[in-house]
This record gives C-alpha cells, structure tokens and sequence, in this order.
C-alpha cells in the first residue's frame, strides 16, 4: 500500500465530451479555471488537454496551452503540470482502401507532437507507449517503437518528465525497453490505463499483473474510466501506486449526478485519506518523481 498519494485531476481530454456536460471545461480560461479549482481542493498534478474554442474538439494549438500555462501561474496554488504529447496520433482509415485516411484523422510527427513541449516546458508531459485500436470503427491511435524511442530522447533533452501511458502489457513491455536503453530517469513514471476500449480491461487482476511488471524503481499511477474510477482510487493506492481522477476520464459523481473536476477530486481525496494514506502536495510530488528545480 501506497500512503503517499499524488492525486492527478485529468482536467478536460480530447474526447466528444463537452456536448455531455456543462462542466467539461473547454476555452483556455475554462481550462485553467477547473483547474485551479481541482488544485484546491488537493489536486497535486493537473494534467491538461487544450480544446478547440468553436468545436470544443482536442486541439494541438500551441498558444492554447500558452495561455492556460500562465492563467494557472498567475492564481494562488502551484500545482504541477502535466501537458499530454499524444495529441496527432489519430488515423482512421477507410475500411475499403486502407491506404487512404478519412474525416478524423490527425497524424503527425514526434517531433511535432512536442511543438508545444518544446515552447512551454512543463514538469510532466505523456509518452503514449504504444499503438492502439481507439474504440470502434477504424479508429487507431499510432505511436511506433521509433515514434516512442524519439519522443523519450527528446523529452529527456528538453528537462521534463515523460509519463509513459500504459494501455496494455505489451505498453509496459515497451516502457521497460526504454528504460532499460537508458533512455528515462529515475524514477520512471508510469500511467496505466484500464477499461478505454480496446486496451486493458478494468480488471484488478490486470492491474497486479502491470503492477508486477514495472521496475523497482518506478512510480506509477493507475486509473479506470467511467463508473471504475472511484473504485481505482482505492486499487491503486492498496497496489503502492498514485492516483488519477478528472472530467477526461469520468463526467459522473454518481449515477445520474454530473460532477465537477474538483468534487471528483475531493472524493477522490477522501477515499485516499479513509484508506490511511494522505495526499502528497504539489512539492512532495516533485520531490517523489524527481522533478527538475521548479
């Protein structure tokens, strides 16, 4: 059991969500606003997608992330932020012709995945850790060996600590690689992510056997979607690991009960707190992942 708990809120994501609740955060005042709000109330990490202002759709706009960056420096909390990289790994392809691309897609370059990594540099960032079949149709998400490899160097050089997203064993396989290749510090941070269709199911047994995978000397955090994230709050303390939360990942409180980010993480808290473990602050959380000076 982990009794040192960093508490992530996923602010916003990238998915069709904000038609589903008036709380999905969307502008870049919306964004940092939630925020900050998630923060006080005992977020130690806010992890932070930018959206597209007309079509509240995930965008890669560099000045979106610019502008939530210096509304949450501007407040009264500090907490530490985590940019995704993952944006421009989408291509859906045309089950008839599968060479040619359809309405969707958004597939770019490692290196212009980071653009805004590279402009802003944030504590965190992701590393998404492999490629995925995204939910039905022919959607994918692309992220090669060579993709990932590029992406970690980078990372590396530019001073900020890559999460490596897990959606499957075969992810963490890959991580491991990296890590053994030298290509990430200690302490490695690993996300694992459980129940996003087609990945790892929300299944505890799962989870200890990811858990069982990881280096000795790795932190990790993991999080299921929808009606399980709660439940994984208490898993993933009780398997020595960290916590995440947020409107990315879950839009409920309870059933029928839509909630914002910051009730989700003053729940998510008091789980923490009534398994006898206390969430870590933002400082500790550098302390414990080995943050550059802040």
């Amino acid at each position: 059991m982990n009794r040192h708990v960093i508490l992530t809120c996923a602010v916003t994501g990238a998915g069709d969500t904000a038609g589903r609740s008036e709380h999905v955060p969307v502008t870049p005042q919306q964004i940092a606003d939630s925020a900050i709000d998630a923060a006080r109330a005992g977020a130690s990490i806010v992890h932070i997608h930018v959206r597209d202002p007309q079509t509240t759709l995930g965008s890669r706009k560099t000045e979106y992330y610019a502008e939530v960056q210096r509304l949450i420096a501007a407040s009264d909390v500090d907490p530490v932020i985590n940019m995704t990289a993952g944006m421009g790994g989408d291509y859906v392809i045309d089950p008839q012709n599968p060479m040619q691309h359809v309405e969707g897609t958004d597939l770019v370059s490692q290196a212009t995945r980071l653009e805004h990594v590279e402009a802003l540099r944030p504590e965190i960032c992701t590393l998404d850790c492999g490629t995925l079949n995204f939910g039905e149709g022919s959607s994918t998400y692309i992220s090669t060996p060579d993709m990932m490899r590029e992406g970690a160097a980078r990372i590396r050089e530019l001073g900020v600590k890559p999460e490596l997203e897990c959606f499957d064993t075969g992810n963490v396989w890959f991580a491991n690689v990296m890590y053994q290749e030298g290509l990430l510090d200690d302490p490695p941070f690993y996300q694992i992510c459980q129940g996003i269709p087609y990945g790892a199911p929300a299944d505890g047994a799962l989870l200890e056997a990811e858990v069982a995978m990881l280096p000795k000397t790795a932190e990790f955090t993991a999080f299921a979607i929808s009606r399980n994230q709660f439940e994984w709050v208490a898993r993933s303390v009780l398997a020595g690991g960290h916590v995440r939360v947020g409107l990315e990942d879950n839009l409920y409180l309870s059933k029928g009960v839509k909630a914002t980010n910051a009730q989700l993480v003053q729940r998510a808290g008091e789980i923490i707190d009534s398994l006898g473990a206390r969430v870590a602050t933002p400082d500790e959380t550098r302390e414990l992942l080995g943050l550059r000076p802040h």
